[in-house]
């Protein structure tokens, strides 16, 4: 059996709607904005200080502001849940890989405290062995070191990493492990350009996908 590391943001949960609603929300505070759906799929994937200098910057807020606005959006980033959802057939698909004897985590650049509010928010505190956040270690991906400590957590098994961006991508060939590319969440490429073992666009795909790339590393 496996161990099977998730990125979370975009690939297991689609929160996008949630984390423009609070980016809008804190630049209003300041009389800016409002931003695209758009600005927060291109800014989303190397964790919030990097988010919100990102949205920051998009409407002419100083670097001297950093601070401050990273740490209201802190404040309210734990309660931005409501808007969202697992993706269509990934709470069954991890119920049949966990029912097959993998053991599955997660490794994500979300602060621990919003991501853990997100997991209670979807009844999916009890489904992961370990969960790894942006703040869990002085780096965050795509340096490699969260994702080892992921594994390394999770016991014996041979290694699967199940990502959407090419932060994952890069974080898995660092890593020397497979890489699955899930094609629907936060990309800013095209598939072709993203390194990856094999992709999927639905989590039916998933389990048998699993399967066929354990078959391959045998």
């Amino acid at each position: 059996m496996a161990r099977i590391v998730f990125d979370l943001d975009g690939t297991l949960i689609d929160s996008a709607q949630d984390i423009l609603e609070l980016a809008n929300r804190v630049l209003a505070e300041d009389g800016k904005g409002p931003l695209s759906l758009k600005h927060v799929n291109d800014f989303m994937g190397h964790g919030t200080p990097s988010f919100v200098e990102s949205m920051r910057q998009a409407v002419g807020l100083p670097d001297s502001e950093q601070e401050r606005i990273l740490a209201r959006y802190r404040v309210l980033y734990d309660d931005a849940v409501k808007l969202t959802d697992l993706y269509p057939g990934a709470r069954d698909a991890l119920g049949r890989l966990s029912a097959e004897g993998h053991v599955l985590g997660i490794c994500t650049n979300k602060p621990t405290r919003p991501c853990m509010s997100v997991l209670r928010h979807l009844d999916l505190g009890s489904t992961f062995a370990e969960v790894i956040c942006g703040d869990s270690l002085k780096v965050h991906k795509p340096d490699p070191a969260p994702l080892f400590a992921t594994f390394n957590a999770m016991g014996e098994g041979e290694q699967i990493y199940v990502g959407d961006s090419e932060v994952d991508a890069e974080t898995a060939r660092r890593a020397g492990v497979p890489f699955l590319l899930f094609t629907e969440g936060y990309r800013k490429s095209p598939i072709e350009e993203i390194p990856n073992t094999a992709t999927f666009s639905h989590f039916d795909e998933l389990p048998g996908l699993v399967a066929r790339t354990l078959a391959a590393v045998s």
